[in-house]
Parts: C-alpha cells; sequence; structure tokens
C-alpha cells in the first residue's frame, strides 16, 4: 500500500474542486480533506470496494467546506450545507443531476454512523474515512509505513485544535446537529486519544 499507488483522480473538474477548495479551506482543513480521499480509496482498493474516484475525490474535497466561514449556514448542519455547495460546484461542472445528488448524499452521509457499502460505496469509504480522520478509528488498519507516507505528505498541522472549535461553535448554534450530537458524546476526549496525533 502506497500513495503512488492509489486512483488520483486527473480530471478537469478534480483540478477544478482542488483549486476551490484551497480557496475556502485553511491549510489544516485542506491537508484534513486530502487524507480523507487518501484513506478511503486506500481502504477501498484494499477491500476491494468499487468506488468512482472522481466523485469520492470530489466529495472528500468538499465535505467539510460547511464549516469554513463563506459557507457556513446558520440554518442547517454543516454537512447539508456542504452537501448544496457541491451540487452547485458539480452543476457549473456540467454534471448530471443524479450524479450531483450522489455527491451531496456522499457529503451527508460522511456524518452518518455507518452507511451500507452496497448502498453507497463512496458514502461507506468516506464515512469511515473521516472517522480515521478525526477520532482514530480503524487507523491500526493501515499499515505504519502508509500512514508514515500520508502524514509526511499531507501534515495534519493544527488540525485537531481547529476541529474541535469548528464543532463545538456549530453545537452552540446549531444544537440539533449531528456535530452537537457529536460534541455531546465526547468528541474532544476521542480527538485526544487519535493515534494519528500521537508524537512519532
Amino acid at each position: 500500500m502506497s500513495l503512488d499507488a492509489l486512483p488520483m483522480p486527473d480530471s478537469v473538474t478534480s483540478a477544478a474542486a482542488l483549486e476551490v477548495a484551497t480557496a475556502y479551506h485553511s491549510p489544516a482543513l485542506l491537508n484534513h480533506s486530502l487524507r480523507a480521499y487518501v484513506w478511503a480509496a486506500a481502504r477501498g482498493a484494499a477491500e476491494g470496494i468499487a468506488f468512482d474516484p472522481e466523485l469520492l475525490y470530489v466529495a472528500a474535497l468538499f465535505h467539510d467546506i460547511g464549516l469554513v466561514p463563506a459557507f457556513d449556514s446558520h440554518t442547517v448542519a454543516f454537512e447539508e450545507a456542504g452537501g448544496h455547495v457541491a451540487q452547485v460546484f458539480a452543476a457549473g461542472a456540467g454534471w448530471p443531476a443524479q450524479r450531483r445528488e450522489h455527491l451531496s448524499d456522499v457529503i451527508v452521509r460522511h456524518m452518518w454512523p455507518q452507511v451500507e457499502v452496497s448502498t453507497d460505496p463512496e458514502g461507506h469509504l468516506l464515512a469511515r474515512a473521516t472517522a480515521t480522520e478525526v477520532i482514530g478509528k480503524e487507523a491500526d488498519d493501515y499499515p505504519a509505513a502508509f500512514r508514515a507516507e500520508v502524514l509526511e505528505r499531507h501534515p495534519r498541522l493544527d488540525l485537531s485544535e481547529q476541529f474541535l472549535a469548528c464543532f463545538q461553535a456549530q453545537a452552540a448554534r446549531k444544537p440539533d446537529s449531528s456535530a452537537a450530537g457529536a460534541v455531546r458524546s465526547g468528541l474532544a476526549e476521542r480527538m485526544a486519544a487519535n493515534p494519528l496525533d500521537a508524537p512519532v
């Protein structure tokens, strides 16, 4: 398992998605989004899960865009806001309606406790990858050398502090949101125990 062996989309749309994500995300959130794709693609390859690399890549880049100030919503959960942003982007990229809706669903479902792989392979992979990223769930499933390669190429920077602050702000303003539920369920403690943040 290595980074260079993973499918990396090189379409015009994927390049545009990276450009947008780079413009709006902090460096830590951008690296987080790129790692989310990497963990998801690596798991898909290792477990023989067929997935659409371009759709998964775009979803990973936009899955947290609802947390950034320009797209933060005071009326809907951040993952729903991100799904809307991604749909607008995908419409501009010429994606058909069904593909745009699937993209939005993948982003919304990344906050679900579980997504059935038979129903939505990209959603299944992204949900698992983001759990790995944020709380270290299943991190030990990846070989140590691969984890080190990923973290060297896309450093975590101050992700933990930024991410927890974002979720706490979401929870305060939207107490019925999934972010609020995560905060109430001990997110801070679970993030503090993430092996991906352990000193090397």
